[in-house]
């Protein structure tokens, strides 16, 4: 052991004082900086002799160390890594694959953490239950944060949008950055003291008041971790890039810009993902091309635009804006797969017959020209009836998409019917109606080739051959739902009169579709179909296949929109080197690829539904003490959420609101009853409501029920 200069005498009383600080709080952890603090020890050369009693210990097996530099009792508790879900009323979920259930974290257990923070915990017993403590932050899953500077007296603080953060954040005069009392801000975490209350922060920019719809749009870019900007680094790359010589390109390619081809978006699109094509055969039979906008030409592996892409994951499109993968030059103009224009694109042809049998396909570069752009309504138009002189070729299309569809419904697949809401906005951006949307057979014609092309090159990649080597690939994956889901489904739809009559060789899938049928007809879709969504699996990315189960698929990807989804862009890649005869074998990069991609996928919708209910405030806003009728979505142990009927806003009743009577939730029957009164709340249950606050900052909608 190294001896201390100050001799043996003070190295041995030493490791009796770190001993002792480990013995007394087996379950913790300590790195030497935090030892020395507790024993008061400044001195350089102490300290640097705490580090060789540490090492020592550890070589005597008395300590274990945990991580770098972190050391632990051998025998204590034993510590779990996962990460932590901050909840509304306090305290947070631990959430890890080492455990089979999440466990809670009281407020006075989460330490210095933050909402998704990668931390290691133990747990303890409190009260006869399993709960558990933070005892180490691995990694902080944010360190830019958005807020309002607040004033008091002459210090400044940050109060935060995230109503999941724990503190405020205080700012220092010199850090402010010429934020004023009031302005909506993004900061970065400084440090955190151990004996401070709040975190120290930095003004990075100054977003403007509170209110503003664009300070509030850019502040849930922030709060969800993307930006509207582009690095400098990446746009230069992006300005650098040059139009191709298609002539060049063409003989590289097959060459397909004879062959009619048009797009069908919505009528607000500017990032033309895919092209179909129609060409009737010399056999007679129809070849149909799905083309996709070739990314992977223009974005290197690893190039600064590349590691951009994989940063965002995919496109973010909220209420008012679309925030792009790509800058608006790749994705608006040189991949975008614009009329009138030759593109290069990755293609999958498929050859049909007249049973709508699919007899060969064909995977490769190509070159094509779009002859035409419709938008859904004008695609729609012309397969209801509508003269236009592509129209057969639009009908026939249709009709095989049909069949297509039927086929996968029989197969099992679920037919889940949604209504999309969309605001329509004024020159200023803010919303003066609301628009309900339905997938029509326009929708449902591209939602089947762009379904055909994802499943086929799944299965190019994926399925085991004679003398094929199996890959390793990005899969998209939905796994069967959990029985216990369905079986608290079951007990929701018979509160409606609804069952799910298990059918013989048939999945759950098939009984689910008629339960939605039915409900259609009865008028209750909107209420049952939300229902059946959450009682599934959610869908993600894998190297690992377990199928999709929603669609009914055993191989299933993401192909056909590299311009705004980073893993379609990873997909071409490999497809291409498949092609080419290289050789792939990543799976430790392709799995972290994987998660990480699932993840800004979620975040990304949790942004688009920030956005949404952003909108719904502010159509509220100013009908204040106006009555409504809606139905209510979701209860909880502090009221019960309703959404109105004419425009889908959402709002909550908050239990102590409720007149006449003290009520409580009652989780079992999942109703909120009263005490006296014994009158009840469900789910489903149409009610008036007066709209009694909004408030913007908050995101927040409150109701009382109509009296």
């Amino acid at each position: 052991m190294a001896k201390s200069k100050k001799g043996p005498k003070k190295s041995i009383s030493l490791t009796r004082e770190v001993k002792k600080i480990f013995e007394a709080n087996p379950d913790y952890t300590y790195n030497y900086k935090q030892i020395s603090s507790l024993l008061g020890i400044r001195d350089l050369s102490a300290r640097k002799l705490i580090v060789c009693i540490l090492e020592d210990l550890t070589d005597q097996e008395m300590l274990i160390q945990i991580s770098r530099g972190k050391y632990q009792m051998k025998g204590g508790a034993i510590l779990y890594t996962g990460y932590l879900q901050f909840i509304l009323r306090g305290g947070a979920f631990f959430i890890s694959d080492e455990l089979d259930e999440d466990i809670y974290v009281h407020p006075s257990r989460t330490g210095k953490a933050f909402n998704k923070d990668k931390v290691k915990v133990r747990i303890i017993k409190f009260k006869g239950k399993s709960e558990g403590e933070v005892v180490e932050i691995l990694d902080r899953h944010k360190k830019e944060f958005i807020g309002t500077v607040e004033k008091s007296g002459a210090n400044f603080f940050l109060k935060l949008d995230d109503k999941t953060m724990p503190v405020d954040f205080f700012i220092e005069r010199k850090h402010l950055n010429g934020a004023k009392d009031g302005e909506k801000v993004k900061v970065k975490l400084l440090t955190w003291p151990s004996t401070v209350k709040s975190p120290y922060a930095a003004v990075i920019d100054v977003l403007g008041d509170p209110g503003e719809l664009k300070v509030e749009m850019e502040s849930i870019l922030s709060e969800f971790g993307f930006s509207s900007k582009f690095k400098p680094a990446v746009q230069r790359e992006a300005d650098l890039i040059n139009e191709p010589n298609y002539n060049i390109e063409a003989k590289k390619r097959k060459d397909l810009r004879g062959v009619l081809t048009f797009t069908i978006d919505p009528h607000d699109a500017k990032d033309f993902d895919d092209a179909l094509s129609y060409r009737v055969l010399k056999n007679g039979n129809l070849e149909v091309g799905v083309h996709i906008a070739d990314v992977s030409h223009f974005i290197l592996p690893n190039s600064e635009l590349d590691k951009e892409a994989y940063l965002r994951g995919n496109s973010i499109y909220l209420v008012d804006r679309v925030v792009p993968m790509l800058p608006e030059k790749l994705s608006n103009k040189l991949c975008s797969l614009r009329p009138n224009e030759d593109k290069l694109t990755f293609s999958a042809l498929f050859e049909i017959d007249n049973k709508c049998e699919i007899l060969n396909q064909w995977f490769g570069k190509t070159v094509i020209h779009s002859d035409y752009r419709f938008t859904y309504e004008q695609a729609q138009e012309i397969i209801e009836g509508k003269a236009h002189e592509i129209e057969k070729e639009i009908k026939h299309l249709d009709k095989i998409a049909k069949q297509k569809r039927q086929e996968r419904l029989s197969e099992g697949a679920l037919n889940i019917e949604s209504q999309e809401v969309k605001f329509k906005l004024d020159d200023q951006g803010n919303p003066i109606d609301i628009i309900l949307k339905i997938s029509k057979d326009a929708h449902k014609l591209i939602e089947e080739f762009m379904l055909l092309a994802n499943k086929k090159v799944a299965a190019k990649i994926g399925k085991p051959e004679k003398d094929k080597k199996i890959v390793p690939f990005i899969y998209r994956i939905h796994d069967q739902p959990n029985p216990e889901k369905i079986s608290d489904l079951k007990i929701f739809l018979e509160q409606f009169d609804y069952q799910i009559v298990k059918e013989k060789n048939k999945p759950i899938s098939s009984s689910l579709n008629k339960v939605m049928q039915k409900a259609k007809l009865k008028g209750e879709l909107h209420i049952i179909g939300p229902m059946v969504i959450r009682s599934m699996s959610k869908a993600i990315y894998s190297i690992e296949n377990v199928g999709h189960y929603g669609l009914a698929f055993n191989y299933y990807s993401h192909f056909t929109s590299p311009i705004r989804r980073y893993a379609d862009l990873l997909i071409h890649r490999i497809l291409e080197d498949i092609l080419n005869g290289k050789s792939y074998n990543n799976n430790a990069a392709l799995e972290q690829q994987c998660k990480h991609i699932s993840t800004t996928e979620k975040e990304a919708v949790e942004a688009e539904r920030a956005s949404t209910k952003y909108m719904q405030v502010v159509f509220l806003k100013d009908k204040v003490g106006e009555t409504f009728t809606g139905k209510i979505n979701g209860l909880t142990d502090w009221g019960f959420y309703v959404e109105l009927d004419d425009n889908k806003c959402e709002g909550l009743v908050q239990i102590n609101s409720l007149p006449n009577d003290h009520y409580y939730f009652d989780h079992e029957l999942k109703k909120i009853i009263g005490h006296k009164t014994k009158e009840s709340f469900s789910i489903g249950q149409e009610v008036q409501v007066v709209v009694k606050r909004t408030n913007l900052q908050k995101r927040q909608i409150d109701f009382i029920l109509f009296e």
